[in-house]
């Protein structure tokens, strides 16, 4: 059994490339997102003092997302609307968590992979380094977030998507470029 969410854009790449900037301004914008998972998480961690976080618990934090991204991709397909539905990371970027990290993908993570499909044009950011910033949640470093670019582009691909890489231009070109790719 295959889940399938033609209508649920995934927009993937490496820390610091404005996915999540541009996923809040085509909200604005009027359009439905799930909220990224790795950050989330590491925010709700930190502030219960738990353990599944990247620099603690890197299996668990996995785990977490998994179940998040999971949880995401069911409920939009439970309120039944057909309208494009944009996603912060999805489930094949716990894959490519693991692989950066170099840890095992356990077969049931790889086997989400397989089973929670998203459309077949999947847009990817590059790396930019002139917006690139650390924070509280976001510690990888430029060099971290290339492997990360390339280490999504992969799993993506292996998994049958067919990469759109994003412009660097400013927000409201790139939400255009989304709006025109999904039409």
């Amino acid at each position: 059994m295959q889940l399938e969410g033609h209508h649920f854009f995934v927009i993937t790449g490496g820390p610091g490339s404005g996915k999540s900037t541009l996923l809040d301004y085509l909200e604005r914008q009027g359009f439905m997102r799930s909220v990224e998972a790795g950050r989330s998480i590491i925010q709700e961690q930190t502030m219960i003092g738990g353990a599944a976080l990247p620099w603690k618990d890197r299996i668990l934090f996995a785990e977490l997302m998994l179940s998040w991204e999971m949880r995401s991709y069911q409920q939009e397909l439970k309120q039944g609307n057909t309208a494009p539905v944009l996603f912060d990371r999805g489930v094949p970027d716990v894959i490519g968590y693991l692989r950066l990290e170099g840890l095992d993908v356990p077969v049931h993570i790889q086997r989400a992979g397989e089973l929670f499909r998203y459309n077949k044009r999947v847009f990817i950011a590059p790396p930019w380094p002139d917006i690139y910033r650390q924070d509280a949640e976001r510690k990888q470093d430029l060099k971290t977030a290339l492997r990360t670019f390339d280490t999504m582009a992969a799993v993506y691909t292996e998994l049958g998507y067919e990469l759109v890489e994003l412009p660097r231009c400013s927000i409201e070109d790139r939400a255009e470029y989304i709006r025109s790719s999904i039409r």
